[in-house]
């Protein structure tokens, strides 16, 4: 596998080090001579693995350092020794490494110290064994990443209309309303339903239905602002959040919208094409609303009642407010 590895200490330790573990796999080097210069790395790029010469000052607080961090727990740090040690100075040297949040302490005696090829390669296949020990644990975090980006998507994705569902939407309200008061613009919600489509359902069967909400949604996908983010509410109840858009032109869209689902009948199959409307409210986030969107969500549902009730095919928006 292909991996990111940065590489903390002198020129002798860096050499040293890299040429013990260049066959292991492809790695993007980046090296830093001390701790202090090497946490903005840390930072910014999160390599897979780190290399720590373990006479650096604060190495062990580098490795508390990286593993508080959520965002950067996951990385190898591996505390490489190259000083010359009794057994007892190792082993505390380790065990108070291992309780910083070191993964891994090698130590790597110098070669005057070693008697032998077979000791030498001895010491280099045990680093070598710790660095593919990295490698794994970096290739799983990976792999459990991206299984949990698959689930995330299907769980906030809408099977029939591949529309975000009403747990996105629940999700993404809040952060847009705190990031539209954080910039002083505008946010507008336009809520829809579907008009008689229970008589949809009743006359054609649900896979008719199911083919209506699935044409619907196309022509959402492809009528609206790509900044606009269209989700499936529940049934055939969509609801729309429009950023940077104040009640006005979030009115103009949704009239356009609802001109657009009944401008055309849905061609359902070789012989049979629907005639498909379409109700709207539309609201508009203001000072008194809640942070979660509740109030701004329940305006929108109120107007497309009052849409229902004065005949369908219809928007309702803002009071005093004309499209």
């Amino acid at each position: 596998m292909d991996a990111s590895i940065l590489v903390i200490g002198s020129d002798r330790f860096r050499s040293f080090s890299l040429d013990r573990i260049r066959d292991l796999a492809t790695f993007t080097v980046e090296v830093a001579d001390n701790s202090s210069e090497a946490m903005p790395l840390i930072q910014a790029q999160q390599p897979d693995l780190v290399l720590i010469q373990a006479e650096q000052p604060h190495g062990i607080e580098l490795c508390q350092q990286i593993k508080l961090q959520n965002r950067l727990a996951w990385i190898y740090c591996i505390v490489i020794d190259d000083q010359p040690l009794n057994r007892s100075d190792q082993l505390n040297r380790e065990v108070k490494l291992l309780e910083a949040g070191a993964d891994a302490y090698v130590w790597m005696p110098d070669a005057e110290m070693i008697s032998s090829d077979a000791e030498r390669e001895f010491y280099d296949r045990r680093l070598q064994v710790q660095v593919q020990a990295g490698l794994r644990r970096v290739q799983n975090h990976r792999e459990l990443i991206r299984a949990n980006d698959v689930l995330s998507a299907i769980a906030l994705s809408d099977p029939l209309t591949e529309l975000n569902n009403r747990r996105a939407f629940e999700w993404e309200l809040p952060r847009q309303i705190q990031n539209a008061r954080s910039r002083n613009v505008p946010i507008s919600l336009i809520m829809m339903d579907v008009d008689y489509f229970k008589v949809i359902n009743d006359t054609h069967g649900h896979l008719v239905g199911d083919a209506v909400l699935k044409l619907l949604s196309a022509r959402l996908r492809h009528n609206l602002r790509f900044y606009d983010t269209p989700f499936r509410y529940g049934g055939e109840e969509f609801v729309v959040i429009l950023s940077d858009t104040a009640c006005q032109e979030a009115q103009r869209i949704a009239h356009r919208l609802c001109q657009l689902i009944n401008y055309q009948p849905f061609v359902i199959n070789e012989t049979l094409d629907l005639s498909v409307t379409i109700s709207a409210g539309v609201a508009t986030l203001e000072i008194t609303d809640d942070a979660r969107g509740t109030s701004l969500l329940q305006r929108a549902d109120q107007r497309l009642l009052q849409a229902k009730a004065q005949g369908r095919n219809c928007v309702v928006g803002c009071p005093n407010v004309w499209a």
